[in-house]
C-alpha cells in the first residue's frame, strides 16, 4: 500500500492533541530563566496570529510566542514548535492560492525574529521579499551571508 503524503492545509488543522501546557523541570526552567509553564501550540493558533497581521505590517516569530504565551496563561511559547507551525501555515496559505483561493494566510509579514526573512517559506526569501516590497515595505541585505532583512523592521511590527 502505498504511503498518502498528508497535504499542508492537512497539517495545519492536525492539532495532534495541542495546544499542551507543558511544566518544566528544573534543567528546562534554567535555559529558559527560571519560567514554569511553557505552550506548545496547535498549528492552527500560530496560523490565526499570521492570519491578524494587517497589510504593510509584519510579525516577528518571537512575537507570535509573546501571544501564544500570553493567550495560554503561561511563562514562554515552545520555540520549535512555533517555527515549525508559521512554516506549515505558509506553506498551507501557498497550497491554497494556487488552488484559487483569494483569502490566504499573509505567511510574507512573518520574519525572524532579527528581521531576517525566512528561507524555508515558499519561494524563498525572493517570494517573501517581493510580496513585502508590493506592501511598501523597504528590505535590505542582512549582516549575515546570504540574508536579506526587513529595514526597521521593529517600526512595521505589530
Amino acid at each position: 500500500m502505498a504511503y498518502k503524503r498528508k497535504s499542508w492545509f492537512e497539517k495545519l488543522h492536525d492539532s495532534k492533541g495541542l495546544p499542551k501546557i507543558v511544566r518544566l523541570d528544573k534543567k528546562q526552567k534554567a535555559k529558559w530563566m527560571n519560567a514554569e509553564t511553557m505552550i506548545v501550540p496547535a498549528p492552527i493558533e500560530v496560523d490565526e496570529i499570521m492570519r491578524s497581521v494587517p497589510e504593510g505590517k509584519i510579525i516577528t516569530v518571537n512575537r507570535i510566542r509573546e501571544k501564544l504565551s500570553q493567550k495560554h496563561e503561561t511563562d514562554v511559547a515552545c520555540p520549535i514548535t512555533s517555527g515549525i507551525f508559521s512554516w506549515i501555515a505558509a506553506h498551507s496559505a501557498m497550497e491554497e492560492e494556487q488552488s484559487g483561493k483569494k483569502n490566504i494566510t499573509p505567511w510574507w509579514r512573518t520574519i525572524k525574529s532579527d528581521g531576517e526573512l525566512n528561507p524555508k517559506f515558499p519561494g524563498g526569501m525572493e517570494e517573501q521579499s517581493k510580496r513585502l516590497k508590493k506592501e511598501g515595505l523597504v528590505i535590505v541585505a542582512g549582516k549575515k551571508k546570504n540574508t536579506v532583512v526587513v529595514k526597521d523592521f521593529e517600526k512595521h511590527c505589530v
